[in-house]
């Protein structure tokens, strides 16, 4: 990683110049990306997210929308309290050190702020993880078994013993390929001293999650059984090794 930081009159942008050392605004902008015959929509996240084939090789370009209430009245919107505060800036730098850390996130390319008055709008570029399912499609599917349980189980093991916190941590936002399974969207989430209150408050996030997309429609004994308890098993296991 070679973090470089290019201002402008809007905003600023910080990339990864080992990547590429020419990162510019168009970038950020479907339409450009669209006239090279080098973009492709696909649904995920707040508004879906946008393929591009960069000089980086393929990226995904996630622009941060509000959720909720809140969104209605913000729309894509952010207080501005400094770049450093910026979300953008703040989870490039979170995934350098997961990537940095060896662990298995979307690694980052560039990021992107405007800032207009006491608000900014901002852009996150990173890596395509290619051949990927969502853990909420492998459920869909009826491949949520025991086995794909704790390895997912291993996988939060792994970022929590780091002190990685997930704001979001669902079956949405763990990807699953044939080689190994991968985090993604660290969107508010930070480096935290490893404690067990918001390591369980983030397990029962997932168990929610799990949950509310039918993984107990078999009953709570056969979800319990076959799937989180061989995640908590695998979990425990992992975070103690």
């Amino acid at each position: 990683m070679q973090e470089q930081l290019r201002e402008d009159a809007e905003g600023a942008i910080l990339f990864d110049a080992a990547a590429s050392p020419q990162v510019d605004a168009d970038w950020f902008v479907p339409e450009r990306w669209r006239e090279r015959g080098a973009l492709r929509t696909q649904a995920g996240g707040r508004g879906g997210v946008q393929l591009i084939a960069t000089p980086a090789g393929e990226c995904v370009l996630r622009h941060y929308r509000r959720g909720g209430m809140v969104a209605a009245l913000m729309g894509d919107r952010y207080l501005w309290r400094g770049a450093d505060a910026t979300r953008c800036f703040a989870e490039f730098r979170l995934l350098a050190e997961i990537a940095r850390l060896g662990l298995p996130g979307p690694v980052p390319v560039a990021a992107r702020y405007r800032r207009s008055g006491l608000f900014y709008r901002a852009d996150l570029i990173t890596r395509r993880i290619a051949d990927a399912q969502t853990l909420a499609e492998c459920l869909a599917a009826g491949q949520l078994d025991a086995e794909l349980a704790r390895e997912v189980g291993a996988l939060v093991a792994r970022f929590h013993r780091a002190g990685i916190w997930h704001a979001d941590l669902n079956a949405h936002n763990v990807l699953v390929t044939a080689a190994a399974l991968h985090l993604i969207d660290f969107d508010r989430g930070r480096l935290r001293a490893p404690a067990e209150g918001w390591r369980l408050a983030n397990l029962e996030r997932l168990h929610r999650s799990l949950l509310k997309l039918g993984a107990a429609a078999q009953g709570e004994a056969a979800f319990r059984t076959v799937v989180w308890t061989p995640l908590l098993d695998a979990y425990e296991a992992t975070f103690g090794a």
